[in-house]
């Protein structure tokens, strides 16, 4: 019998997302840990390794996808970069927290004693099975409707773009095709000194091209050349 507190956080995730699971045991084998099925052994739970392999695959087919649509002045080399920054267990876990996942896994009393339900590696690994079981069930057009809520945005508002140089693909694209000159102004900086943000802008010809926010100079440089990039590039 699983943990009906668990099950519940699982349903109300479900009705979140407007999501209609034909294979229950699917679902709930995507947050399954291996601990828990060694201690149910009675029972017919499967873990969600296997399910954790397909959607690391899926995973990575979408955001290159998704990188391959929206960044066209991308070479392979920086989506392969900005890739790697997102599809990594640092991405998953902080999609993971956004989701609170660590609320809808079945644990083991060993794992659960140990702090395993915050465990980052854990965490990536049920992101992982969940869209592996998503995909199974639903297939990618709602793998990708749910990604469109999670994870695509965090890609579009520059989460990521720390891996990037955007101001130098900026230049590049404007020397190749001949634009004319870049300026880029700080236009306000505000906060205390611990929690800083610089709001700075890039102007082509002395039109304002791209506007970004961050918290040192060279972050908001270099969020306005990415809007730049994206206005340009049309």
């Amino acid at each position: 019998m699983r943990d009906k507190e668990t099950l519940a956080h699982i349903d109300q995730f479900l009705k979140e997302f407007s999501f209609t699971f034909k294979n229950k045991d699917l679902l709930y084998q995507a947050f399954t840990h291996s601990s828990y099925v060694n201690e149910h052994r009675q029972g017919t739970q499967k873990d969600y390794e296997r399910l954790e392999f397909l959607g690391d695959a899926v995973l990575e087919l979408m955001v290159s996808q998704y990188l391959f649509k929206h960044f066209p002045n991308l070479s392979e080399g920086d989506m392969t970069k900005l890739r790697a920054a997102i599809v990594c267990e640092t991405g998953w876990v902080m999609f993971a927290h956004t989701l609170s996942l660590e609320n809808k896994i079945f644990l083991g009393r060993g794992e659960e004693s140990t702090g395993g339900r915050n465990r980052p590696g854990l965490l990536a690994d049920v992101f992982e099975a969940f869209v592996g079981a998503l995909y199974l069930d639903q297939g990618l057009a709602e793998v990708n409707r749910f990604l469109e809520r999670v994870v695509y945005p965090k890609i579009a508002d520059g989460t990521f773009s720390h891996v990037m140089d955007f101001k130098s693909q900026l230049q590049e694209t404007v020397q190749s095709k001949d634009l004319g000159q870049i300026d880029y102004d700080v236009t306000l900086e505000k906060g205390s000194a611990q929690h800083r943000e610089f709001i700075a802008k890039v102007q082509l010809n002395g039109e304002v091209m791209g506007n970004g926010k961050g918290p040192s100079k060279k972050d908001a440089e270099q969020s306005a050349a990415r809007e730049a990039l994206k206005k340009i590039s049309g």
